[in-house]
This record gives C-alpha cells, sequence and structure tokens, in this order.
C-alpha cells in the first residue's frame, strides 16, 4: 500500500522524503521491522520507541513516524506528528482497510463483568447461528477458535489486524471489552463502535488514572464513539453519572437495573448457590430467564446481554436459550471441584469491590466455612497500598479463614504486598495464614477444609501463568485443587 493512503486522515508534517511509496508492513517494534516498513516511534512507559530509529532503519524501515524531531541521511521518508499513538491507530486502521466499518461492533467497558456479559452475548448470538467474534481478558475468539491477548484490548495495530481477520472470515459481528488502558492510550481510535455497554465503576488501575474522576472520564470515552445505542447499568452511582453525561449523544440511551425506573429490568428474583432465576422486563413484553451463576452481579450481566440482544433486535425466546445456554465461563465462578455441600471456586475476583460481591453472594448458602485464598494484584503505589487494605478488609469480614497469598507481584517487593495486606487482616481481626508460594496456599486451604466448607480462590480466575520478576512460570489452578484434592483422599485413606 502507498504510504500516502496509509497516512490518510493524519495530520502530519513531511520532514524528509516522500510518501508515495511501496510500505509491505507497519509495526512499533524495531525488532518487527522488514524491508520497506513504516516504522511507528512511540513513547511508552519504561521504553521510548524514538530510541530504536536507527534500529528500525538498518533493519529496513523505509517511513519513520515519529513524535520528536529527527533526520537522516540513509535516504528514508520521515513523518512528524503531534501524538504518534495516536497516529498509529489511524495508520493501523488505514492499512487494514478500515475493517470495523464493516463489522457490527459493541464496545463493553466497566471494572467488574466485562468478560461474563461478553459471552451471554456471544450465546444468543449463537442461539440464531450468527457468526460472532470476541476479543477480551480470556483472549480473541474467531470462529470458536481462542487465541491469546497481550492486553484486554490488544494495541491499535493488532486490534486493526484482528478486525481485518474477522471479516476476512465473513464475521460481521463482535464484542470487544474496552479498557480504560485502551481509551487513555488510543488504542481504540478510528475505530467505529455500533453499541457501548457499561456495568460499572469501582476503584482499580488509579496507578494510572490517579482518582476515580479521572478513571470515569477514561471509561466514558467509550460512549462519544458509538452510532446506535450505548447502554448503562441504572444501579451503578458512576452509570446514573454517564446517563446524566449522555443524554444529548447521537446514540440512544438504553438503561438496565433492578426496578422499572430502567428500560430493560428484572423482578421476581429467586437467589440460588448454583443459579438465579428472574422475570426480564422490556419495552415490549416479558419472559422467565434463569442464569446459570448466583448473585445480583450476574443477574446485571445478563441483563445488559439481553438490552444489547433486545436492541438488535432478537425476539425474548431466542435471548432465553442464549443466557440459559451459559453454563461455565473459565475463571468466573468457575466450580473446578463439588462433592455433595462441599466446593470449589474459582473466580476472577480482583478488586475490592469484585470480592464483596463474590463473598456476600456465596456466604447465605454455605452450610460451614468460606476459606478463601487470594493475592493482591498492584504496585506500590498509594493506590496499591489502599487496595490491598481494601481487599484484606473484605476477606476479613466475609471468610471465616483467609490464606493470604501472592498474585502476580511482577517486579514489586513481595515483602511490601505481604505486609500491608497482613497489617489491614490484622486491623480488621481477620483469622488468616500468610504464604507466599500461591500453590502453597491453595494445598493449604484444601488440606483445611471440611465437607460442608466452600474454598474460594480469588484473583487470577482464568489466568494460566503467574508472573514473578520477569518470569511467566505455568499456573494452573484448576489442576492444583484436583491433585490437591486426591492427596487429601489418598492421605484419609492411609490413615483410616
Amino acid at each position: 500500500m502507498l504510504g500516502s493512503l496509509i497516512l490518510e486522515g493524519l495530520k502530519f508534517e513531511v520532514l524528509q522524503g516522500q510518501l508515495n511509496q511501496e510500505i509491505n508492513s507497519v509495526t512499533y517494534d524495531s525488532r518487527e521491522v522488514k524491508n520497506d516498513s513504516m516504522f511507528v516511534a512511540i513513547t511508552g512507559y519504561t521504553v521510548d520507541g524514538h530510541h530504536f530509529i536507527e534500529s528500525a532503519i538498518d533493519a529496513g524501515a523505509s517511513v519513520i513516524v515519529c513524535e520528536k524531531p529527527f533526520t537522516s541521511d540513509k535516504g528514508v521518508t520521515v513523518i512528524k506528528v503531534d501524538n504518534s499513538r495516536k497516529a498509529l491507530a489511524r495508520i493501523s486502521s488505514n492499512f487494514y482497510g478500515n475493517p470495523s466499518e464493516n463489522l457490527k461492533l459493541i464496545g463493553i467497558t466497566g471494572t467488574n463483568g466485562k468478560t461474563s456479559t461478553s459471552y451471554f452475548v456471544k450465546s444468543i448470538f449463537d442461539q440464531s447461528n450468527r457468526p460472532f467474534a470476541l476479543i477480551g481478558t480470556i483472549g480473541t475468539v474467531i470462529n470458536n477458535e481462542l487465541t491469546k491477548n497481550d492486553n484486554t484490548t490488544p494495541e491499535s495495530l493488532r486490534l486493526q489486524s484482528l478486525f481485518r481477520q474477522m471479516v476476512d472470515a465473513d464475521v460481521d459481528n463482535c464484542m470487544m471489552e474496552v479498557s480504560s488502558h485502551a481509551l487513555s492510550l488510543d488504542r481504540v481510535s478510528y475505530t467505529d463502535f455500533n453499541i457501548g455497554i457499561f456495568t460499572n465503576l469501582t476503584p482499580d488501575h488509579l496507578e494510572l488514572h490517579k482518582n476515580m474522576e479521572e478513571y470515569f472520564l477514561a471509561k466514558a470515552k467509550l460512549f462519544k464513539m458509538t452510532s446506535d445505542y450505548n447502554i448503562i447499568n441504572n444501579e451503578d452511582y458512576y452509570g446514573k453519572k454517564l446517563v446524566e453525561m449522555l443524554e444529548k449523544e447521537k446514540a440512544n440511551l438504553i438503561t438496565y437495573g433492578l426496578d422499572d425506573s430502567a428500560d430493560i429490568y428484572a423482578t421476581n428474583l429467586d437467589y440460588n448457590f448454583n443459579y438465579t432465576s428472574y422475570t426480564v422486563n422490556t419495552p415490549s413484553e416479558k419472559i422467565e430467564v434463569k442464569v446459570n451463576f448466583p448473585g445480583e452481579i450476574y443477574v446485571l450481566n445478563s441483563l445488559a446481554a439481553i438490552a444489547c440482544a433486545y436492541y438488535s433486535g432478537f425476539d425474548l425466546e431466542t435471548i432465553k436459550k442464549g443466557i440459559e445456554s451459559v453454563t461455565n465461563i473459565n475463571g468466573r465462578f468457575e466450580v473446578v471441584y463439588e462433592e455433595d455441600d462441599f466446593k470449589v471456586i474459582v473466580d476472577f475476583a480482583h478488586t475490592e469491590d469484585a470480592l464483596q460481591k463474590l463473598l456476600s453472594t456465596v456466604r447465605p448458602f454455605v452450610k460451614g466455612r468460606i476459606i478463601l485464598v487470594f493475592g493482591v494484584y498492584a504496585d506500590l503505589s498509594k493506590q496499591g497500598t489502599e487496595k490491598r487494605f481494601g481487599m484484606a478488609r473484605v476477606a476479613a469480614e466475609y471468610a471465616d479463614l483467609s490464606i493470604i497469598t501472592l498474585d502476580n507481584p511482577k517486579n514489586n517487593n513481595p515483602e511490601t504486598i505481604m505486609s500491608e495486606t497482613i497489617e489491614s487482616m490484622n486491623k480488621n481481626k481477620g483469622k488468616y495464614k500468610a504464604l507466599y508460594n500461591r500453590q502453597e496456599a491453595i494445598e493449604y486451604a484444601i488440606s483445611e477444609s471440611n465437607k460442608n466448607d466452600v474454598v474460594i480462590i480469588a484473583g487470577k480466575g482464568h489466568e494460566r501463568t503467574q508472573i514473578i520478576g520477569d518470569r511467566e512460570i505455568p499456573f494452573n489452578e484448576k489442576e492444583i485443587v484436583l491433585h490437591a484434592m486426591e492427596e487429601k483422599k489418598a492421605n484419609a485413606h492411609s490413615i483410616k
């Protein structure tokens, strides 16, 4: 593709060279440069792509896009832009033929509930045999094939490549989890969204956004990018705030919630340990629905999916079948072992609010104790400390025994993570044991459990690795649980 076409719609200055040359690839990683590549130098948090421009030229880049002035005597074209990350989004969309224009694209954002809502929506589309793709925390699904994502919402170059794959595979519907990072860092700029969904907002990622107002405003950007509908949780404080903000936007404003102040709402709720049933009310009719997960959070997530499907033209019988067909979502209230009243549950709950909702949902149905295994993924900032204190407070209040451990400490000091969590646990008079090794923590929880207990392993959910320092090691919590249960039974049998 000609460089001039790739840069179409972008404001830029040509520092040297000419644009009418063939470009074979686009990249922002100098290690991926090929002959006749366009290299976009991005200023990141830890690495500045401008430091690798010479390496990119030596590897064959013929066009350089940068924010900082640069000249070269090696015959390359140099383009200067105000924001190279946002420029990458425009360039990527152009390079792949603006594929989002050919998709019915649903964006979903919020702190919790994005993945389960996405899987409810996908299941409804599956009922009508309408090809549907997903992009999110668990990965990218195209034609039911799963590939891993480096981020919940991939960088714009990767994202536009995925959209192109969907269009080429005749998949014309896609639902994407849109993170606050992606919105702040322009990963989804120049992407056409038909529908936006807001689930909720609770403290998280404050190491990037600094405060809740900044976090909220980052999320709100999605709903200025939609053309058809904005679907908002009317039960959430920030959802109500968002409704007020969006009243004059071009997309139709739809709310969902637990009473008739919302457009789509639930009545006759019946909560059980393994499911929740309710009546969903729409502007035209109502129907009974059974969600195969417990608690209010899954009522709201399913309502978001129902609203999305209803305003996408699906009939309620198809919607009902889609919701009720979802019996398992990897790492979301996933019962990985069950025997009579004893259960082991793996869940992605990794914020104070998500953990509180999880434990308070389970509490009424547990005959014995709740034994909780949890760590806190957060950096060593003030916000990270607040997150550790908050999650430990919830654990102390709702769990009978907490096993404090590490989540993905990465390069953060494990001593600080553990000591702050323990400090809060002591302050809130929780019963606990601290084990740095997460596998040992899970095994200890299993060994301490009795037949009426429920063991909850929170924080990592679907993840199959643990990141310690710079190492990413295999870590499958379901396999660890099953092996620990085998050992426990074997030991019990030998004692007899």
